[in-house]
């Protein structure tokens, strides 16, 4: 039995496939950057992802379907997830409500902002959208080549940029505020400011990442970001894991991080399609997502667990 359901198996659907989940990985990438800011950076569970990368898709859509050129739909994405990020950020250092609630409650607002927007629970534009960038009819084109290579300068430009944000005094004093917010206060540093700065930009990349990803599967859905905080960080805990120890220690690690995460997400997709060429139940999916990101939480806390035992056995 094991042996007829091996060899009903076809390797070359997995490699097939193997485009596609390098560029949805490269797309889902910018998502888990900003999701990168606030969970290793800002030190702060924001949830907003999850309805703000549906405002990024819903916005670029409907301004594509008014005439819109794509390219520029997308700034439009970032800054709606720019406006998300305020709110989140306002009702916590504003309103004194705590950080993982204040995101809640704007992603559930969200919900209804973005059926607003849309006038309905989905829109579409089609894949055959001239000018898009990026489409899943890219590829399968005879030039993907090209598609990819765009792609892979787009998030390396990202990339940069992030690492120019964080470098300046306002990125410093973000990172300051994270690793210790009473030392930044004592500082001179307003952390509210650089609270709601960080949730700004962090929740301003995934709205980019959802107009983009509207753009590569043809349509906005209300629901394209329920699950995604799980995809985010399932990849910021894959390249921490695998890369951890490669980015540590060098003058650019920070930067190999930002670059890593994209990597990440290459792989959480690669890993994704294969339980489905395995023929797993697809309704299990979210349940395979979850031990995913488990194991690699937890990973790092049983090898350190591990070290101590051995130093103290020795």
């Amino acid at each position: 039995m094991i042996i007829n359901y091996l060899s009903s198996l076809d390797p070359t659907a997995l490699l097939r496939a193997l485009p596609g989940n390098v560029a949805q990985g490269l797309i889902w990438g910018i998502m888990a950057l900003g999701v990168y800011i606030t969970f290793r950076i800002l030190d702060f569970a924001d949830l907003t992802v999850d309805g703000s990368l549906a405002t990024g898709g819903a916005v670029a859509v409907m301004l594509i379907k008014g005439g819109m050129h794509p390219a520029v739909a997308l700034i439009f994405a970032f800054l709606a997830g720019l406006a998300a990020g305020f709110i989140t950020g306002m009702l916590h250092t504003a309103f004194g409500i705590p950080g993982i609630l204040a995101s809640i409650l704007t992603q559930i607002a969200l919900y209804s902002i973005n059926l607003g927007i849309m006038g309905k629970s989905n829109q579409s534009i089609g894949i055959a959208q001239q000018n898009l960038v990026a489409s899943l009819r890219y590829v399968t084109a005879d030039d993907r080549e090209i598609f990819f290579l765009k792609l892979i300068l787009g998030c390396l430009l990202l990339v940069a940029f992030v690492y120019w944000v964080f470098g300046t005094e306002i990125g410093s004093a973000i990172r300051a505020t994270g690793c210790n917010p009473q030392m930044a206060r004592a500082q001179g540093i307003n952390t509210n400011f650089t609270k709601v700065a960080a949730l700004m930009f962090s929740n301003g990349l995934v709205g980019l990442c959802g107009g983009i990803y509207a753009q590569y599967q043809g349509s906005a859905d209300v629901n394209a970001g329920r699950g995604a905080i799980v995809i985010g960080l399932a990849a910021v805990i894959i390249s921490e894991v695998i890369f951890g120890k490669l980015c540590s220690g060098k003058r650019f690690s920070f930067a190999y991080t930002l670059s890593a995460v994209f990597v990440g997400a290459i792989l959480y997709y690669v890993a994704y399609t294969l339980v489905l060429w395995l023929r797993m139940p697809s309704d299990y999916m979210k349940l395979f997502s979850a031990i995913v990101v488990a194991c690699f939480l937890a990973i790092p806390y049983l090898k350190e667990k591990h070290a101590v035992k051995r130093r103290m056995a020795k």
